[in-house]
């Protein structure tokens, strides 16, 4: 449970409203009551602007500006199943911190989560509302995502909130073997959400879900 958290707007929103959020989760298939109980948990209107506060516990995506968007709550919460339900995470790297909503789920789950962001006006604003969840295993980092975060892996667990093309061999040797990655890749609007699992020769696929996501870049601004 989220305690102290002291933002601004934190009492707009609801219990009776995250609970509809929840049970609309669940008739999707989403089982987990750990990822259910993060979701309840996490005010999402903070992780929006203002004036988008009001549809923060519709199950949709949000833009956040700079050409990105928070993920609609299912696919935050199918992500973050299929993450955990094969195996115990207790070191996670996040590519794509964007708004901070995935980061705060993560947090709440695994021991430590590492996430990455190329836009530092968007890690900005996810640290400070991470810092006012005091969620102190969380560990945001300004660089280029395509490229991982090598220096702290290996990773139980990759969670991939942007899409490449194809799957980045790059960030399956961050894995450890036997841990798995989840992510969306493809063209735009023929994107797969799959979980790539690292084998001792490689990697293996399962295929989730149909998505859109926007495409990972490369860079930093």
């Amino acid at each position: 449970m989220i305690a102290g958290i002291g933002y601004q707007g934190i009492g707009m929103t609801s219990q009776r409203t995250r609970e509809r959020l929840v049970e609309r989760l669940r008739q999707r298939g989403i089982q987990d009551p750990r990822v259910l109980d993060a979701i309840r948990n996490t005010p999402r209107h903070i992780f929006v602007d203002e004036a988008l506060a009001s549809r923060a516990y519709e199950d949709t995506a949000l833009p956040i500006g700079h050409g990105q968007t928070i993920s609609q709550p299912f696919i935050v919460a199918l992500m973050t199943q299929a993450l955990l339900e094969r195996q115990p995470m207790n070191k996670v790297l996040e590519i794509g911190t964007g708004s901070g909503y995935q980061t705060a789920i993560l947090a709440q789950l695994v021991k430590r989560v590492y996430s990455v962001e190329r836009i530092e006006a968007l890690l900005k604003l996810a640290r400070m509302r991470l810092r006012a969840l005091k969620l102190k295993n969380a560990h945001p980092r300004h660089c280029d995502g395509g490229m991982g975060l090598p220096q702290y892996a290996p990773y139980d667990g990759i969670i991939v909130t942007a899409a490449p093309e194809y799957i980045p061999e790059s960030l399956i040797e961050q894995l450890v073997v036997g841990g798995h990655m989840i992510l969306p890749y493809g063209q735009r609007n023929r994107q797969q959400l799959v979980r790539v699992v690292r084998t001792p020769h490689g990697y293996e696929t399962e295929r989730l879900e149909s998505v859109s996501f926007v495409p990972l870049l490369g860079g930093t601004q």
